[in-house]
């Protein structure tokens, strides 16, 4: 199985980009758990959710210990970069996070992610290319998939599909 915790601010898209996994790996014949953790304010308060994807059957949608964590700014990174396994990865929002990932036992990738969503005038899409540079990295995920679930949850925003695709495929590029 694999643990996925995404956290940031809310607004930031973090509840999005795990339904993006999670409905990515649905649509790839997976077994997925998603669970969103959020606080009243929503918009600039906390935001987090736990993604579980594995071929089997889950027992807990409850990660202690995630293989990847994707952190869209510093207090995210800060409460869940220690709890994250040996050997997994932390994607880190550098457009936000200025400080280094203080750990030698993990795989860290930086992802200017805002700013890349400003480059295809998308400034909303930073978690669409935080998903490209997971789907690229973590090898989970199918990227024709990836594509394919990112147009049918636009479907009934077309006007938005385009620029979706670009941030994601900015995110897969790096």
């Amino acid at each position: 199985m694999e643990g996925i915790i995404i956290a940031g601010f809310g607004g930031q898209g973090v509840l999005s980009l795990g339904q993006f996994i999670a409905y990515s790996a649905m649509y790839e014949g997976m077994e997925v758990s998603w669970l969103p953790s959020y606080g009243p304010e929503m918009r600039g308060g906390t935001a987090n959710c736990s993604v579980c994807v594995d071929k089997k059957p889950i027992a807990s949608p409850i990660i202690s210990s995630p293989d990847t964590l994707i952190a869209m700014n510093m207090p995210s990174l800060t409460k869940f970069a220690s709890k994250v396994k040996k050997g997994g990865t932390i994607i880190v929002n550098s457009s936000l996070i200025t400080e280094k990932v203080d750990r030698d036992d993990v795989r860290v990738i930086y992802v200017d992610a805002s700013d890349l969503a400003v480059k295809v005038n998308n400034p909303k899409a930073a978690n669409l290319v935080i998903f490209g540079a997971y789907v690229k990295n973590c090898k989970t995920l199918d990227k024709a998939n990836a594509i394919v679930t990112i147009g049918k949850i636009f479907a009934k925003k077309p006007k938005f599909l385009q620029s979706n695709i670009a941030a994601f495929e900015i995110g897969f590029d790096l």
